[in-house]
């Protein structure tokens, strides 16, 4: 039997009653489903699944997006195609070094941000599963947008409200001073455009929608945007909207993109190993063209 218990106020739930190494009963998934929907982040203990077995549970939620190698060029892959290798290890085993591109790119993970935001489709959900951890830090962190949205001033909902930013996985990078794009991965990822709130459509709550990506707003200065973005993000990071997750070898976190942000914490990634394996589902349509493309252009 599915149980559900809840780890936070607002959000954020654990799973159990259910196996992931095994395929998921049709009635099992519903009310995993629904779990989803109204808590936005659910952690799954267990074993440590298999690469196989994470693509076909995530399947459940939707198509995958296929892993890019825009920041990895000349470096083989250690996994499948479906998934993203969020780890500090080569396909050899070996700890990447200090100035290996993939290291450094994925230092902008520790930004607070929603996975794929620079995609003109962006994600639905993601599924990170651990398979080895550091013995201290690493952990991941995630803060409820749906909450943070609830919680500003009404004059503030007014003003933002059919506001859309631009997204570009640059202004993240570039943030933490990495800047090492070729052009064929500015070709294969240009800036995008994603509203500033939506409309969550599992639980029909309205929800900020920001990221690092987030560059400016559409029609505004480019430094009044930022500052807005900014504020916005601030807001909804605070301590009673997030969440810290202390990851166990055989944990799978699942994760909802469209109401939540995250960041991964640091750790001493020249010394100890990290393994994690990121599944990402993509979203069916872009956010402004969800809206018909209208959003206020006032400065």
């Amino acid at each position: 039997m599915v149980t559900v218990t809840k780890l936070h106020p607002l959000f954020m739930a654990e799973i159990g009653g259910v196996d992931l190494t095994i395929p998921i009963p049709a009635a099992d998934f519903a009310e995993i489903e629904a779990a989803f929907h109204e808590h936005a982040v659910l952690l799954f203990r267990g074993e440590p699944i298999s690469e196989a077995r994470q693509v076909a549970f995530s399947q459940h939620f939707g198509p995958l997006i296929p892993t890019t190698n825009y920041h990895r060029v000349g470096e083989k892959n250690r996994l499948r195609a479906e998934l993203a290798d969020v780890s500090n290890i080569d396909h050899e085993g070996r700890l990447l070094a200090a100035d290996n591109n993939r290291r450094l790119h994925s230092q902008a993970n520790q930004l607070w941000h929603t996975d794929a935001s620079f995609k003109h489709v962006s994600a639905r959900c993601s599924l990170l599963s651990a398979h080895e951890v550091p013995p201290s830090g690493g952990e991941t962190e995630f803060a409820d947008m749906r909450a943070a949205y609830y919680t500003l001033p009404e004059d503030r909902k007014r003003e933002i409200e059919g506001l859309v930013a631009e997204h570009s996985i640059y202004r993240s990078r570039e943030q933490m001073g990495f800047a090492g794009y070729n052009e064929a991965a500015r070709a294969e990822l240009p800036p995008v455009q994603q509203v500033l709130t939506r409309t969550h459509p599992g639980s029909g709550r309205k929800t900020l929608y920001l990221a690092a990506h987030a560059s400016h707003i559409i029609g505004w200065p480019v430094e009044k945007g930022r500052h807005l973005i900014a504020e916005l993000m601030d807001h909804a990071t605070q301590p009673q909207f997030t969440y810290r997750h202390e990851w166990r070898v055989g944990d799978m976190v699942l994760w909802d993109n469209r109401c939540t942000m995250h960041r991964a914490r640091p750790y001493d990634d020249l010394i100890y190993r990290r393994d994690m394996r990121r599944s990402t589902v993509s979203d069916e349509i872009n956010t402004v063209e969800a809206l018909g493309g209208a959003y206020a252009n006032a400065v």
